[in-house]
């Protein structure tokens, strides 16, 4: 059972081109002097877009969340239900991850596509991936228990889709899901809240709230 996400730091690296000075060997008479090579322009790293503070998450009764800071790349495990999703294939990854001294833990990945009809593509995967998570869990896990929940869409730039997901293992904690989907033109962004318990444990409207936050944040 996914109870847990453990996030490591990858650090993009800005590659630069740096100008070769020419040595100019004499001349025959009327020979000119071929030009130098131009400098290349250093590559520009691709601007990270707005990230959810960690007073955006729901509130965690008796303790506080921290946030790590914003990342370039994927978490070093993709968040639960979107494993098959994320990595997407082109564009640009950030991740920032969240936690609790409890058992309450959240993770947002946000994708920016090279255009929009990608990030299109890309929410929709998502939706698809999280609405069937609990029946392919089920598959891969006999034995254990599912269940899910649409929440809805909400009204947020160009739209978000909230989900809940419960698993449960015999002999074992079950867990319960949060997870939200949406975009703002190229950028797509998934926000997962998870903790110990079953999906009546989860606080749906105060994580709508966070989702519309996340989306209006993107840019």
């Amino acid at each position: 059972m996914n109870l847990t996400t453990r996030v490591n730091r990858r650090t993009a690296a800005l590659l630069g081109a740096a100008a070769v000075g020419a040595l100019l060997a004499p001349l025959a008479p009327g020979a000119q002097a071929a030009p130098a090579p131009a400098a290349k322009a250093p590559a520009v790293r691709a601007a990270a877009p707005g990230f959810l503070a960690p007073a955006d998450l729901p509130p965690a009764p008796r303790t506080a969340w921290t946030g790590g800071r914003v990342t370039a790349g994927m978490p070093e495990w993709s968040p639960f239900c979107l494993e098959d999703v994320l990595p997407p294939k082109g564009g640009a990854t950030w991740h920032r991850r969240f936690g609790t001294d409890l058992d309450t833990w959240a993770v947002q990945v946000s994708v920016t596509a090279p255009n929009t009809a990608d990030a299109r593509r890309l929410a929709a995967a998502g939706e698809r991936a999280v609405a069937g998570c609990a029946a392919d869990w089920l598959r891969r896990t006999p034995g254990g228990t599912a269940s899910w929940a649409d929440h809805g869409r909400l009204a947020v730039e160009e739209g978000a889709h909230v989900y809940g997901v419960h698993t449960s293992v015999p002999d074992a904690d079950s867990g319960v899901h949060l997870v939200g989907v949406g975009r703002d033109g190229r950028t797509v962004t998934f926000v997962q809240w998870a903790r110990m318990g079953d999906l009546t444990d989860a606080p749906v409207a105060a994580f709508e709230r966070t989702t519309a936050k996340a989306v209006g944040k993107l840019h």
